[in-house]
């Protein structure tokens, strides 16, 4: 993930990277299609970005932050034995917390791979003492449980010599070669998309990210983007190995041809809250994901201590549902392989509340009424819920919205919600003491 630093994205390289990458051609295969209904009715995934940063416990950008050597930084995964590691645990906590899908760093930036690859030597089975593939047995406990598993992979390098020209991020990183093969480089890549597609059973997708450190900038304007990504290759290639596959690319631009979902970071589509999100413009037609953070970290952070509370976590979802978009909630494992308690809690909390109200996200598309600071609607068939995220209002006014009314009621006891058609839309009665101090769902029940 990109650190605070501002990385918007102007139109100019929107139309740059979509006229010269991607899959030309492309026609989703009938998996992909289906693939892409399963993903959009899941509505709830777990991320995971954990890696030998862990150790120093200070975010997954900690080697660029702190500028380490790679001579230095190499020394990280000797201190990296995660005893404490159960794939069964993960993934109980994850289908306990409502959770349909995992996704986890299987590369991060700093180029240190966490399966068995034969790429190169940087990896968990040859440079760690612990000497296993946390991939293999992570993918293995997902099909026990039913829980599809993605693989969230970076297309930059901090690490790689051939990971040239260089981009934006890593520029104090020392003990990098001033030369490289990028073309090289693009082969590495498609080595390691090939094994984890043909070694780990069938995947739910890619999650790329990292584009956008090779987009030129000079401290006040973007300007083009200076490599070749060769997503054509990239993505056929996943496309070909596992035709259901869904392919996402954490660019911050419209889709590119080739790809089978849009992601958000740390914004609901369309709110590019943090100057380098994605534009209201640049929203396609895909499924959407959002994807965020418990805390104010991805990977593991010792001194992050700002865990959002259980009504932050639900009302995010509910929003995210509310435009038809998934939730991707992250946690960072610490170095030995457990998830902080915090943020068992949390998942705990969420899923306790998913057990009850569930059947208004899950299998659900956006609803008439636009998400809001103060509600959220969702909707499947004839039934529209509505999400009341304020708890302090007696009337609820929904305007421009006369639907042929069946029945309203209150979600949580069925009680009859009194309602008043007016020549501005629809008013409904929701009493103060009847209200959820988090969520008070509205079931209306359409003709």
């Amino acid at each position: 993930m990109k650190s605070d630093f501002k990385l918007a994205i102007v139109l100019i390289l929107f139309c740059i990277v979509t006229s010269g990458q991607g899959q030309k051609d492309y026609t989703p295969t009938k998996e992909n299609i289906e693939a892409r209904k399963w993903f959009q009715d899941a509505k709830f995934g777990l991320f995971i970005h954990w890696g030998v940063y862990s150790v120093l416990g200070d975010g997954e950008w900690v080697m660029n932050n702190q500028n380490i050597p790679i001579d230095m930084y190499e020394k990280l995964p000797s201190f990296f034995n995660p005893i404490g590691y159960s794939a069964e645990e993960w993934v109980k906590m994850a289908k306990d917390a409502g959770m349909k899908y995992i996704t986890i760093t299987s590369r991060h930036h700093d180029g240190f791979s966490m399966f068995d690859t034969k790429a190169n030597d940087y990896d968990i089975v040859n440079a760690t003492p612990y000497k296993k593939d946390v991939l293999k047995v992570l993918a293995e406990a997902c099909r026990k449980e039913n829980i599809k598993l993605f693989f969230y992979y970076s297309l930059l390098d901090w690490h790689h010599d051939d990971y040239f020209p260089r981009g934006r991020t890593g520029k104090g990183i020392a003990g990098r070669a001033e030369t490289g093969n990028w073309n090289n480089y693009i082969d590495f890549m498609k080595t390691q998309l090939t094994e984890l597609l043909t070694n780990y059973g069938d995947i739910g997708g890619i999650w790329f990210d990292g584009h956008w450190d090779q987009v030129g900038w000079d401290g006040k304007k973007y300007g083009e983007l200076k490599v070749d990504w060769h997503y054509d290759e990239l993505y056929k290639l996943i496309h070909d190995l596992q035709p259901q596959a869904l392919v996402g690319n954490n660019h911050h631009l419209a889709p590119i041809e080739g790809e089978d979902f849009q992601m958000f970071e740390k914004d609901l589509p369309g709110k590019n809250t943090t100057g380098w999100g994605t534009d209201a413009s640049d929203i396609g037609n895909l499924p959407f994901e959002v994807c965020e953070t418990i805390n104010g970290s991805w990977g593991f952070n010792l001194q992050d201590q700002k865990h959002k509370s259980e009504k932050e976590l639900v009302q995010y979802i509910v929003k995210a549902a509310g435009y038809g978009s998934n939730l991707l909630l992250n946690v960072g494992p610490m170095p030995n392989g457990k998830i902080q308690e915090e943020h068992q809690k949390s998942l705990k909390a969420m899923g306790e509340w998913m057990r009850k109200n569930g059947e208004t996200i899950y299998g659900t598309r956006s609803g008439p009424i636009p998400p809001s600071e103060k509600m959220a609607s969702t909707q499947k068939g004839k039934r529209v819920y509505l999400h009341l995220l304020d708890k302090n209002e007696n009337v609820v006014f929904l305007k421009g919205y006369d639907p042929k009314i069946k029945r309203i009621k209150r979600y949580d006891d069925g009680a009859r919600v009194s309602y008043e058609r007016t020549k501005y839309g629809l008013l409904l009665d929701v009493p103060k003491d009847k209200r959820n101090t988090i969520d008070t769902i509205v079931e209306i029940t359409l003709q």
